[in-house]
Order: structure tokens, then C-alpha cells, then sequence
């Protein structure tokens, strides 16, 4: 059987475990890996380059880099002669123009972390957690120019604990979206694919997350709301409030019983606890400016001011 010319488009670590499917699928002739420059990271502000860039280094792939694929008209001429079957993009960070969407005889298609339509966007992992679903999944969708509303040709759902963190779902997710393509792989190269217009009324968005979303107000959000957002936006971009003017990075919480009102401090038998707009909770492993990560009793130990929260 004739192997299927592909490109895959990606960047981060996520987008490896996919890579790693392609490079070795045996229907796949990987032609290309395309994927943004090289950044400067790191203490030493050295140049790095993407994950999927390393990847295709240490295994001897063809590899183009770019900030703005539509504009390389010599890559894409060389794309038009090589007779691209299909183009395959997780976490690529670019929109791709008409010219693009129409080079490969299959089409473009797009492994995205929701069940689309439900959160399309950049950060639909870490929304499901903090709207409070108790599942999210891996979409395959055939791309149009409108972001993340083609067709759907695979889903499939993935269970969310009640305490999982974004970190978590992540990795979940990660290895998911890898064989769930595989799964579509199949499908593409035995011509099974079934496609399915996406409802538009159910259509959601999960934009790009900033570090001030980890702000946590105390006086006008439920407990639920503040444990889910530690959860969702646990490692990146995390949670926060101040106490004493002092940055205070959240890592878990615990409900409470105590009874305070909203964003009043009170500390219990060297707990510290915080009323939120519905009931009370403990910060349970926190990090203020300055000093280790830690428990609330081991910062408290020795602390002796009053505190205050977010003035």
C-alpha cells in the first residue's frame, strides 16, 4: 500500500508524543516537521529550539522553522511539488491561510484538546477544569479558516478526577491526542473517515490565559471557583493573592468549617484560613515572596503580625 505523504505542524512538548506516531507509523511517510524559532530560555537566556524541532534533529527529519508559515512561498512551492497527502497540526501557535488549507489532497487537520465545539482556543485543558466538567477529550476536525471549526472526523472523552490539576489533564490529554491520531490514521488511509458539522449553538471559547487570571478574590468568589482555579492553572500560570502586600502563591486548598466573612483571615491551631464569598477555606500549601514553598502551619510558625489579605 502506498504511504501517505504528511507534514506535521507543532511546537511544544505536547505535540511530541503525536511526532513520535507519524515518525513511526508505518502507512506514514513523515516529510516534514514544521514548528516556530528557536528562543532565547532559561537563566542563561540561551537559544532553544522547540521540542518537536529537537525531536526532529536527533531523528534525521526534514525541518522548517518560521513565525509566520503563509509567508514562506519556497517552502510552500516545494510542499506543492511534492504531493502532500495531509497536514496534521497539534499546538502549531499559527493560523494557516487558504493557500495552505487547500495544498494537501486530504486536508488539513487539527487534534484538538476539547470536545469541539465545546472550548475552542488556546487553553480548553485548563478551562474544562475551571467551569467544573468532569470530562473533556481529544477532537480531530478537518481545518477551515475559522478557528477550530471544521468538520469533526474523531472524538474521544477523557474522564477528569475531581482534584485534577491542569498539569495532570495536560499529560492525560498528551498522550490521548497520539492515539486517537493513530486511531485516525487508520481511518484517513482506508478512506473511512465520517465528517460532522459542528452544532454552532453549543460552541464555546477558551481563550489565552494570562498570569493576572491567577489572581484570587476572596470576597467575590464561591470556594468551588477558588479550588477549581488552583487546580486548572496549576503549574502555568498558577495562583495567587497577597498577604501582608506580599506575593502569595496558592498550590492547594481545603475547605473549611470556620465562619468568616468574606476575605477575613483567621488562623486555627496554625491553619491559615481565608472566608470566601460562600463559606471558608485553608490555604493549605502556599509560597510567600521571598520564602520556600511550604505548608500554612510551617510559615505561620514563628509569624507574628496580623494578616491581610489582597490590600
Amino acid at each position: 500500500m502506498k504511504k501517505l505523504n504528511v507534514v506535521y505542524f507543532g511546537t511544544p512538548d505536547f505535540s511530541v508524543p503525536s511526532l513520535e506516531i507519524l515518525a513511526h507509523h508505518p502507512s506514514i511517510n513523515l516529510k516534514h516537521i514544521v514548528s516556530m524559532p528557536d528562543r532565547k530560555a532559561g537563566r542563561g537566556m540561551e537559544l532553544k529550539s522547540p521540542e518537536t524541532i529537537t525531536y526532529a534533529k536527533d531523528s534525521k527529519i526534514s525541518f522548517f522553522q518560521t513565525d509566520n508559515i503563509n509567508k514562506e512561498s519556497e517552502f510552500l512551492d516545494k510542499l506543492e511539488t511534492e504531493k502532500i497527502d495531509a497536514i496534521i497540526v497539534l499546538a502549531f501557535a499559527q493560523f494557516l491561510g487558504d493557500r495552505i488549507l487547500k495544498l494537501p489532497t486530504l486536508g488539513c487537520f487539527n487534534i484538538h484538546t476539547s470536545l469541539l465545539p465545546k472550548y475552542r482556543g488556546a487553553a480548553p485543558i485548563q478551562y474544562a477544569i475551571l467551569n467544573g466538567d468532569n470530562s473533556s477529550g481529544v477532537s480531530i476536525q478537518k481545518m477551515v479558516k475559522q478557528m477550530d471549526a471544521g468538520d469533526l472526523v474523531w472524538s474521544h472523552p477523557v474522564e477528569i478526577h475531581p482534584d485534577e490539576t491542569g498539569g495532570l489533564l495536560y499529560t492525560k490529554l498528551k498522550f490521548q491526542a497520539a492515539l486517537s491520531l493513530n486511531d485516525f490514521i487508520y481511518k484517513l488511509e482506508n478512506d473511512e473517515l465520517e465528517f460532522t458539522k459542528q452544532d454552532e449553538n453549543n460552541v464555546s471559547f477558551a481563550p489565552t490565559l494570562k498570569r493576572e487570571d491567577g489572581f484570587l478574590d476572596f470576597k467575590n468568589q464561591t470556594y468551588q471557583q477558588i479550588k477549581y482555579r488552583v487546580q486548572a492553572l496549576f503549574p502555568w500560570p498558577g495562583t495567587y493573592c497577597s498577604l501582608n502586600s506580599k506575593r502569595l502563591k496558592i498550590y492547594e486548598v481545603q475547605e473549611s468549617d470556620h465562619k468568616l466573612n468574606p476575605g477575613e483571615v483567621f488562623t486555627r491551631g496554625n491553619q491559615l484560613l481565608v472566608g470566601t464569598k460562600d463559606s471558608s477555606i485553608r490555604l493549605v500549601t502556599i509560597q510567600l515572596e521571598g520564602k520556600k514553598r511550604c505548608k500554612d502551619f510551617e510559615l505561620l510558625n514563628g509569624f507574628k503580625s496580623e494578616f491581610i489579605i489582597n490590600k
